[in-house]
């Protein structure tokens, strides 16, 4: 992990952590091809500069978001905000489902809309794949 991801993780509580670095695990085995850098202050992978996936720690839970998860057909992901990002909270390390964050993360690579250029459409998403 690059350091501003060790720097990110040695911030988290312990229980924190154990989570964070198993999603970080998944993640990193399932989209290699991804870069992963902290972006507005948290883990964050790109595929081609378009963020797909990442997490997050909230007051009491760890939350993975992805960012075009509201387009996913595999179940199990609550919508999360005025997009199409989605998500799902973990408050311990046994409720991580490493088949079905899998599953998800396929999704991730083919079912992608274009958050890259969000800002110049202003606010108007499109579909990349």
């Amino acid at each position: 992990m690059p350091i501003d991801w060790a720097t990110y993780h040695t911030s988290l509580a312990a229980s924190d952590l154990v989570i964070c670095e198993a999603l970080a695990s998944v993640i990193n085995t399932e989209l290699p091809e991804a870069e992963h850098k902290i972006w507005h202050a948290h883990p964050v992978w790109f595929l081609k500069g378009n963020p797909v996936v990442g997490y997050s720690t909230l007051k009491h839970c760890v939350r993975l978001l992805f960012w075009s998860g509201q387009s996913f057909t595999t179940p199990g992901l609550v919508p999360e905000g005025k997009f199409k990002a989605a998500e799902v909270r973990y408050t311990e390390q046994a409720q991580i489902d490493v088949a079905l964050i899998a599953a998800w993360l396929r999704e991730a690579r083919t079912i992608q809309w274009d958050y890259k250029n969000l800002v110049r459409r202003k606010g108007k998403l499109e579909r990349l794949v």
